[in-house]
């Protein structure tokens, strides 16, 4: 189990949106890549870093900025998303040093991109499921593909995937608490490992996670945080413990 930091790229700055709304961004940093170095030293074991201009364009808008923070953490495993819509820019990031390439729109409307992301790259591709009411949204959270998020879990399940990354929309940058129920119940329909995001305040919220995931921990891979702990709510260090203990 991994307690992940992210990082959201728009427009070179480091910000967290509340529930994907790119009009309410917090910019906490214009340095991305001192930040990437900063969460590796406070204890991070795997970066999670979100192009969000890209996850609105459909293509890769921070490339070349993610390739400087790649290379700034050194062997700290680094998973990157948004935008990513074609084989191509799967091998580039990959080439690149990142070690995961999660994949969400493309995928869901797509389900063959999936499949032949898997096999071609087994182990480096993650679906990043992002729901609402249990329903999953795309292009940046702006649609509703009234496609049930365990029915897509079930079917990636089948191929060689890294796991998978598990978002609640209306939790994500609102440090509500997350929902460790839906996250469960993904997981264990399916039985794929699972990423949680969205929602994580305070070390209760990891304890909770670990608790819920008790009866098949190692369906539990971990959880991104975000707000969290840019505001000082949580501590990597402290909920990595947490975790390991």
């Amino acid at each position: 189990m991994q307690l992940i930091p992210a990082i959201d790229l728009k427009e070179g700055a480091c910000v967290r949106l509340r529930q994907g709304r790119m009009d309410d961004a917090t910019v906490f940093s214009d340095d991305p890549v001192a930040m990437a170095e900063h969460w590796r030293a406070q204890g991070g074991r795997r970066l999670h870093i979100v192009d969000l201009d890209g996850a609105f364009a459909g293509l890769p808008k921070n490339s070349q900025l993610i390739q400087r923070m790649v290379t700034a953490v050194g062997d700290m495993p680094v998973q990157v998303g948004g935008g990513v819509r074609n084989i191509e820019t799967i091998d580039a990031y990959l080439q690149a040093g990142v070690d995961r390439v999660i994949v969400g729109t493309k995928a869901i409307e797509e389900p063959e991109f999936l499949v032949q992301a898997a096999e071609r790259f087994p182990n480096h591709i993650v679906l990043g499921l992002d729901a609402r009411d249990g329903a999953v949204a795309t292009h940046g959270w702006d649609a509703d593909s009234g496609i049930s998020a365990i029915d897509l879990a079930c079917q990636a399940a089948q191929l060689p995937i890294a796991g998978i990354v598990y978002t609640d929309i209306e939790r994500d940058g609102m440090m509500s608490g997350v929902n460790v129920e839906a996250t469960v119940a993904l997981a264990q329909g399916a039985g794929v490992g699972v990423i949680a995001s969205g929602g994580i305040a305070h070390l209760d919220d990891v304890q909770r996670l670990k608790d819920g995931f008790v009866k098949c921990p190692e369906l539990f891979l971990g959880a991104i945080t975000g707000r969290a702990i840019y505001e000082g709510g949580l501590s990597i260090a402290e909920g990595q413990a947490l975790f390991d203990a």
